[in-house]
């Protein structure tokens, strides 16, 4: 459909206004993606064309999956997960996943030659392709700590945001068929869904008055970061650490600072990191805040209580994310759930890092089939790595046999 015409049904379906079910959508999505998405192909392959897959631990690749498995399990059979074409045929609803993690769960737990058979006899291996893209580009994200407080008071003056009541995301796909994969977040206004503010808005005090504050912390830097990484730590002035997770975000779209940045002069394009990025913030305290705020996407949290301090942070299938093996990708191409094996470059050793990975999160700027963000963990080199990780690849998406 044209993009004139996808404007139109959205213009028609605001002005029409909102139902009250809309308003009791079940979670956030990502801003929709642009009518000029690319269409992903899929080319079946063997499994020893991926580069390094004998190499790799499959028994860990297994360990992940079964996570997978066991939130698609608690979920309704015709549960859409995601994926285009033939990725969502073969793994587009929880389903399709059943049978095969029925046949995981016996395994043998680190049994490698095991793992690697049930991957190899269950598994079809597709290398991802595009019209527009001739790699993959990768990059990384990990679970920060930041100091906070539970008031605001001295260095804690950054206050990090609950969900708020009225925002409200509706799938427009329940709407109109070829509008399936499209959302839209806002907040009803008048009877009509409004954009919700933006976070130089927000940062000024539009939603002061809903008390959303779950902490304060002591950098609206590290605040700022927090919110591309979509979960964090927070260690209290007491020793105590609280674990916050993404629980929405306004609907305006990701702009990333690093490339306004770089076409200004400020950073050398090739120089693009985390650590480059922050930087330049603290060495322009005044500019800073002004920066940040041309990001107009803002995220809200949720604290996850008695979580287990060795897991990584729920990812949107709601399984605990694992260092190295847990993927963000663009779900309106690859479904949640599925195994995708990436061949690409370590950011710190320029080496090879290929290896198997399930696709159990998003991310506000992975976009399109050759699009993803390796999760990597939660500590320092975590940190270095994510920071970092800016790599082109291959990317190989496993489907049901």
């Amino acid at each position: 459909m044209r993009e004139g015409e996808i404007l139109r049904r959205r213009s028609w379906l605001l002005a029409a206004g909102l139902t009250l079910s809309l308003m009791l959508a079940a979670c956030v999505a990502p801003p929709a993606p642009s009518s000029s998405s690319p269409s992903m192909t899929l080319a079946p392959v063997a499994f020893t064309d991926l580069p390094g897959w004998a190499q790799d631990d499959s028994a860990a690749a297994l360990s992940t999956f079964m996570r997978s498995c066991a939130r698609l399990a608690v979920m309704p059979a015709d549960q859409r997960l995601g994926g285009e074409g033939l990725a969502a045929t073969r793994g587009g609803r929880a389903e399709a996943w059943r049978g095969l993690c029925e046949q995981a769960r016996h395994v043998p737990a680190g049994d490698q030659n095991a793992a690697r058979h049930f991957f190899e006899t269950g598994f079809q291996p597709y290398q991802i392709g595009d019209a527009s893209q001739g790699d993959a580009l990768y990059t990384g994200y990990y679970e920060p700590t930041l100091h906070g407080a539970r008031s605001p008071g001295g260095a804690f003056q950054t206050p990090l945001l609950g969900r708020p009541l009225d925002l409200v995301t509706a799938d427009l796909g329940e709407f109109a068929a070829d509008l399936k994969g499209h959302h839209i977040v806002g907040r009803v206004v008048n009877g009509r869904l409004a954009p919700y503010p933006t976070r130089a808005e927000i940062d000024a005090g539009a939603l002061v008055s809903q008390r959303l504050a779950l902490l304060w912390v002591n950098s609206p830097i590290d605040a700022f970061f927090l919110q591309i990484q979509g979960a964090g730590r927070i260690a209290l002035p007491d020793g105590t650490l609280v674990r916050v997770a993404y629980a929405g975000q306004n609907g305006r779209p990701y702009v990333p600072i690093g490339r306004l940045l770089a076409a200004r002069g400020e950073i050398s394009a090739d120089q693009i990191s985390e650590q480059t990025i922050r930087a330049w913030l603290t060495a322009h305290p005044k500019a800073a805040q002004a920066v940040m705020e041309e990001n107009p996407n803002y995220v809200f949290f949720r604290e996850l209580r008695d979580y287990p301090a060795d897991l990584g942070p729920p990812g949107t299938l709601g399984a605990p994310l694992t260092p190295g093996r847990s993927l963000a990708i663009d779900r309106e191409f690859i479904p949640l759930g599925a195994p995708v094996f990436i061949a690409t470059t370590d950011p710190l050793k320029q080496a090879p890092l290929a290896r198997l990975m399930v696709a159990q999160d998003l991310g506000g700027a992975i976009t399109g089939p050759l699009r993803a963000d390796i999760f990597f963990g939660w500590d320092k080199d975590a940190a270095d790595r994510a920071g970092r990780m800016n790599a082109r690849g291959a990317e190989y998406l496993l489907l049901p046999r």
